[in-house]
């Protein structure tokens, strides 16, 4: 849950824009989602059970981003219902409130606090390829149709980036928190069990990234960054903590009217 949650922060991909008031910016932004190991998939009764849980290979948003009086921006994030390879996110909206808190010449420090609320879905713990087969060593746990986990992806937290912009380039890092609030809802049938587990992940995640922003043309800037987040899984109660930590690369297109 923690590494699908981490795979959705909001960052800030630099410096918070210096927007007028109630001048507006929309980015588009997506961010690789590395594909996880067999061994890194079995999550499911203790280790002993691999989910499907390589689905879409990369998380997108579009970001509505307005000016504010005394120089704070708001965001928007939502990502739309677009469904990959059996798994759709739902009504998966983001939140922030920022500022810049220090202006030196090219340099800057940012300050953000956000937050988001929303869902996805999938067959994670009976994908579709497997439901209804018969032989039990293609199908063990007797998975009779897809199922329709749901994974609630709510988080909050803040995070504070320093930049130095020169010569239309911008370099940035930042670090951040958030307050993980995860949940699965299995919903599968399995022989004649009709699975309704509840998983609950909730906790703290830090993370940083680094990144470069440039302008392509008047008012089109492009962003690329690397975000880490370390994590750390315990595969089942007798087993040892494992490192088993998040790194996504990131583009976001942004444009400022006006």
């Amino acid at each position: 849950m923690r590494y699908v949650g981490a795979t959705t922060l909001m960052t800030s991909f630099g410096e918070l824009p210096d927007l007028a008031p109630w001048r507006v910016a929309l980015a588009v932004e997506l961010g690789d989602i590395p594909r996880l190991s067999e061994s890194q998939q079995r999550v499911g009764l203790h280790a002993s059970k691999q989910e499907d849980l390589n689905k879409s290979p990369v998380f997108g948003r579009g970001r509505l981003m307005v000016g504010l009086p005394a120089g704070f921006v708001a965001e928007l994030g939502y990502t739309p219902p677009i469904k990959i390879n059996g798994a759709q996110p739902l009504d998966l909206f983001a939140a922030a409130i920022g500022r810049r808190v220090f202006e030196h010449g090219p340099f800057t420090a940012s300050l953000r606090l956000f937050g988001q609320h929303g869902r996805a879905r999938g067959d994670i713990t009976c994908p579709a390829r497997l439901a209804g087969i018969d032989d039990v060593q293609q199908n063990p746990f007797g998975c009779r149709a897809p199922s329709r986990d749901v994974i609630e992806l709510d988080y909050y937290g803040g995070d504070v980036t320093a930049a130095w912009t020169t010569h239309g380039w911008q370099t940035y890092a930042g670090i951040g928190v958030v307050r993980s609030e995860f949940t699965v809802h299995v919903d599968a049938f399995t022989f004649d069990l009709h699975d309704r587990s509840e998983l609950v992940a909730r906790g703290s995640i830090p993370y940083a990234t680094v990144g470069v922003r440039h302008d392509v043309a008047p008012g089109l800037d492009a962003g690329l960054e690397v975000m880490y987040a370390p994590l750390h899984v315990q595969r089942s109660f007798d087993a040892p903590l494992q490192n088993d930590s998040l790194t996504s690369i990131r583009l976001q297109l942004r444009y400022r009217f006006g």
